[in-house]
């Protein structure tokens, strides 16, 4: 029988877990990947573009002129040609000379010489040279996430790869934890994460210790197991495989979370409970997928809050919000419903030193939908 887990008398405070568990990880090897596969993923570096279109271009059918030779003209003051000028289609090169296209009924043809009937504005009826993809820009740069947006610039550019990183990511379910491990792995994939998932055999540390390869994986995930249940063997058998850096984090929800290393892949154990997983997988395992990533530090937003927060010293505290009115309203704090998860449109944590924000306290808080 596995011996009870128990968390030791002192959490080990949040900012030193996650030093910890950081320390020595570097961005993974960028790759090359086709463009539907690069998407949400961090973008590495990547060569200047070239202009588009390369030069001016017509932007529809019509003549194409030069403007300031029509200053004047209008159909009470016809402007004569000797020749008539060249007829461009749209995406037609604009002949050397000319920046500005006019269309048929601008001219009148009916007569001997042609006769121009309207002035112009140099560029009018033209797309310039660059002016969708301007020289030496790049398809996103390095460290952003790769959007829809983007692909439009890397095919519109000719490009069929793009150059990121896409850490490797294996998630272990623990039995009884599918749902939370359905939310994680979802989570991981939207952060650009290529993901693996395995559910071990059982409960019990020797089917756990299993499940663990790190073997082909950047970052390992368990998923469940944590506490100090009879059936809680994760850290366990983590502890069999490799160094338990911290079991027992001073956070609130996700107390029973601990940090490890099996060789040199740093581990997340994640509680089986959604708002305890959900904790800690931002605070703990979603800074080294964005280390591993290569990922530019993510965005906050800064708004007062509309209620005071409070928070009991030494234990860091997840709040979730939402925006009304242009403040931050407190959705739950540090018992978070799966109501609250799905409505959160941002969170931050109450560090352990604190005792909460007063109302009106202008906070950063990390969005939660990019």
């Amino acid at each position: 029988m596995t011996p009870n887990q128990r968390l030791p008398n002192s959490l080990t405070p949040l900012d030193v877990a996650l030093a910890a568990l950081l320390d020595g990880v570097a961005p993974v090897t960028p790759k090359g990947l086709p463009l539907e596969e690069a998407l949400r993923c961090i973008a590495a570096d990547m060569p200047p573009l070239a202009a588009l279109p390369p030069h001016d271009i017509a932007a529809a059918d019509g003549f194409a002129l030069r403007a300031r030779d029509l200053v004047g003209a209008s159909s009470y003051s016809p402007l004569p040609l000797t020749t008539l000028p060249a007829w461009v289609e749209a995406g037609d090169a604009i002949p050397t000379g000319c920046d500005c296209v006019l269309d048929s009924d601008s001219l009148d043809q009916s007569g001997p010489m042609p006769l121009v009937l309207a002035e112009a504005i140099p560029g009018q009826g033209v797309r310039r040279a660059g002016c969708d993809i301007a020289a030496g820009s790049l398809v996103v740069e390095p460290g952003r996430r790769m959007l829809a947006r983007d692909l439009l610039i890397a095919r519109a550019a000719g490009i069929g790869t793009l150059k990121v990183r896409r850490p490797r990511l294996r998630i272990v379910n623990i039995p009884g934890g599918t749902v939370t491990s359905d939310l994680i792995a979802e989570s991981a994939r939207t952060a650009g994460a290529e993901i693996v998932s395995v559910t071990a055999a059982g409960r019990d540390a020797a089917s756990i210790a299993a499940a663990i390869d790190v073997g082909g994986c950047d970052l390992l995930l368990t998923v469940g197991g944590s506490g100090v249940g009879r059936t809680d063997a994760s850290v366990t058998a983590l502890a069999g495989r490799g160094e338990i850096i911290a079991h027992g984090v001073a956070v609130q929800p996700g107390r029973t979370s601990a940090v490890a290393r099996v060789g040199n892949t740093p581990v997340v154990v994640l509680p089986g409970a959604p708002d305890q997983a959900f904790a800690a997988w931002w605070t703990l395992a979603l800074p080294v997928l964005d280390r591993l990533s290569g990922r530019r530090p993510r965005k906050t937003l800064n708004l007062p809050l509309a209620r005071k927060i409070a928070s009991g010293v030494g234990i860091a505290e997840i709040v979730l919000l939402e925006r009304k009115q242009g403040q931050w309203v407190t959705l739950a704090a540090g018992d978070l419903s799966l109501d609250a998860i799905a409505r959160a449109e941002a969170w931050l944590t109450v560090p352990g030193a604190a005792e909460g924000y007063a109302a009106g306290t202008a906070v950063d808080a990390y969005m939660l939908r990019e």
